[in-house]
């Protein structure tokens, strides 16, 4: 059986005080109630990171970041290699979110750079993928899923692929109050899973957890996560208000 996940993308939210008071409540919120029904992992901003490592020891709670340098180091001012993540304890790292593919115009190429280098540095990555508006209304939403999983992840070995979790995003859902329907969802990861099971084997596919990113929420995470295909969520809006976070998490059974 495929482990559930929730991770919260905290996005650029959350100065070192307030994170860290975010992150102390979702760890008192499950601590003394035995094993999560979901791996619970916390993607803030890096800033956070070295903070993290010692409020979550022993938490079962995993932490990452939200972005890497495709450079494994040397001069290139303000970004943050793979190793310095790896050094805080962080466990994960977000590739490919809908927003960099957006504002910083990140294409699947230089997706797969960051991918392979993360994996070889010991991170775990979420790999999003997912379609526009216009690519949805066009009927092209499994044209430009299977272009960006094929260039942007597919290269890795299917050793590596143990350590990556898949995240479709329908972008259009993000942000916007619109969320894609259970079935919607189901069809897309359904399809994802084809993907996974033609380049790697159905074994392979069975066992990679794909994650929802797209506006979910306490009061529809349960019927998403009821979906046969779907392993969980990766949240934006509603991981910066712990009780609805820890909601989500308690609707992945």
């Amino acid at each position: 059986m495929r482990k559930k996940i929730v991770a919260g993308n905290w996005k650029m939210n959350m100065d070192l005080e307030e994170g860290i008071k975010l992150a102390q409540s979702v760890k008192d919120h499950f601590q003394g109630k035995g094993k999560s029904n979901a791996e619970v992992v916390l993607c803030s901003p890096y800033i956070h990171l070295s903070s993290l490592r010692g409020l979550l020891k022993d938490s079962g709670i995993e932490y990452g970041a939200q972005n890497c340098s495709s450079e494994p180091s040397g001069a290139f001012t303000g970004e943050i290699s793979c190793s310095m993540i790896k050094s805080t304890g962080a466990a994960y790292v977000i590739i490919g979110h809908s927003e960099r593919r957006t504002y910083y115009k990140e294409d699947d190429t230089l997706l797969n750079k960051k991918t392979t280098l993360a994996l070889s540095k010991g991170l775990k990555v979420i790999f999003c993928c997912g379609e526009i508006l216009p690519e949805r209304e066009s009927g092209k939403y499994f044209e430009v899923v299977k272009r960006q999983l094929e260039t942007g992840l597919f290269t890795v070995s299917e050793n590596d692929l143990n350590n990556v979790v898949i995240a479709y995003e329908p972008v259009w859902a993000i942000g916007t109050g619109l969320t894609a329907t259970p079935d919607q969802a189901q069809e897309m990861h359904k399809y994802i899973r084809e993907l996974l099971s033609g380049r790697y084997g159905k074994a392979v596919a069975e066992k990679t957890p794909v994650l929802y990113g797209g506006s979910c929420k306490a009061s529809n995470a349960g019927e998403l996560f009821s979906m046969p295909d779907v392993d969980g969520g990766l949240i934006g809006g509603a991981s910066l208000k712990c009780e609805e976070f820890c909601a989500i998490v308690e609707a992945a059974k």
